[in-house]
């Protein structure tokens, strides 16, 4: 079992910073994938960034060039840093736990992860 709590959502106005932090303890995995996925209201949860265990990252385009996704795996935390937001980035962001696939390559479907967090606010004002 992997238990996965994050913290470091809240309100901001458009264009400021949040750095969301993803805290894993329990059974320690040494290939897998983690991922920051975000649920606006009426919306289906989207994976918005991914890193395998190697450090390799993707990211969906609405976000790309102002959020990164990076860990310290040695204190096994996750982290999503937020620059540039914008009211559209309101959403509860959660980490996942998810299995790597050949080539390093990282499930983004909701269902195929293996492990949740409880999720953090993230409301961006205009």
């Amino acid at each position: 079992q992997v238990h996965l709590v994050e913290s470091g959502g809240g309100s901001v106005q458009a264009g400021g910073s949040l750095r969301l932090s993803c805290a894993a303890s329990g059974e320690a995995v040494t290939a897998y994938c983690m991922l920051w996925f975000r649920q606006a209201p009426g919306q289906e949860r989207e994976a918005i960034a991914t890193i395998n265990s190697d450090d390799q990252t993707t990211y969906v385009d609405s976000v790309k060039g102002r959020f990164t996704i990076s860990q310290i795996k040695s204190e096994r935390i996750l982290y999503l840093q937020m620059n540039n937001l914008k009211p559209e980035d309101t959403a509860m962001y959660y980490c996942t736990l998810g299995p790597r696939l050949y080539g390093g390559r990282c499930h983004t479907s909701p269902h195929l992860q293996n492990y949740w967090g409880q999720g953090t606010q993230v409301t961006v004002s205009s």
